[in-house]
């Protein structure tokens, strides 16, 4: 199944005294960018919480945030006074020598609200991991990873529905030229009389055939035709028989891209040049989409 690369899950267990949530987040880019926010009483777990996030979501800028609500009675907490008398110190030096002043009821109550928000100032007296709390951020990550890949495959089903709507378009634009491609031709012989015979220049009209005939080959455009179309059907293939395809139909894209400039370019016609516009726009969201894609 396609799947996107944007998405959201939240996971949460609720313990005795404590509340795990676990909540992902995550982009389009081009390999995997994880990045794992966590309490430093989980830091233990972080290795293990990667690599399963990691073997889950293979690529895209990922967010992921774990944290901890206390519930019922509160758990014993110890402030450090050596770390808040540290933190304070620097913080007042700091203002002094920026000119702040430092004596006054809102600054002391802004420092002391700041300094205990700072790392190992609060100590909690249980600060050992147990195997149940273990099990229950688990618990909460795989529900997290369960619902943004729910988030994705609906995401994903969206974005293939959309770019094979394009393809088809492009498609039948491609059809719409054909009825062009034979005026175009005597179109070109015509303008090419008409600048030799304004010019009054006499010349052979058997060999004058062979040379336009030599030129309208060049500007035939079957070949392109035939590619863009094996392209589009390669196209459809891998979006309905592999996974983890946003890679492969970047690449797609990029050969229709080629076919597309190359018909533009043997074009010589008005109304064959405004389809290939057409075609270019569609390919253009082609590529915007695809860069979504897992």
């Amino acid at each position: 199944m396609i799947k996107s690369m944007t998405g959201f899950g939240k996971g949460e267990t609720l313990l005795e005294h404590k509340k795990i949530t676990v909540e992902i987040r995550s982009l389009n880019s081009k390999q995997l960018d994880l990045s794992v926010k966590l309490p430093a009483i989980y830091r233990a777990l972080e290795y293990d919480i990667r690599n399963r996030i990691g073997k889950r979501m293979l690529r895209g800028k990922i967010d992921a945030f774990i944290c901890y609500e206390n519930v019922g009675p509160s758990t014993p907490v110890n402030i450090d006074p050596a770390v808040f008398n540290e933190y304070y110190a620097q913080l007042r030096k700091i203002a002094e020598d920026n000119g702040i002043a430092w004596n006054s009821a809102e600054m002391n109550a802004a420092a002391m609200t700041a300094v205990l928000r700072l790392p190992d100032v609060i100590q909690n007296d249980s600060q050992d991991l147990t195997d149940e709390e273990t099990d229950a951020i688990m618990n909460s990550l795989d529900q997290a990873l369960d619902r943004i890949d729910a988030f994705r495959l609906q995401e994903g089903a969206t974005l293939i529905a959309d770019l094979l709507h394009r393809i088809s378009k492009i498609e039948q634009l491609k059809e719409e030229i054909i009825p062009f491609e034979k005026a175009r031709t005597e179109t070109i012989k015509t303008r090419i009389r008409e600048n030799i015979e304004s010019l009054g220049i006499p010349y052979d009209t058997n060999r004058l055939e062979q040379e336009m005939i030599y030129y309208i080959e060049k500007l035939d455009i079957t070949e392109e035709k035939i590619r863009l179309q094996n392209h589009c059907r390669y196209f459809r293939e891998v979006a309905h028989t592999e996974e983890g395809v946003g890679r492969k139909l970047g690449f797609i894209a990029q050969e229709l891209g080629r076919e597309i400039n190359t018909l533009g370019s043997k074009a010589n016609e008005a109304t064959i040049q405004k389809k290939v516009v057409e075609m270019k726009d569609e390919l253009e969201k082609i590529k915007e989409q695809v860069l979504n894609i897992l």
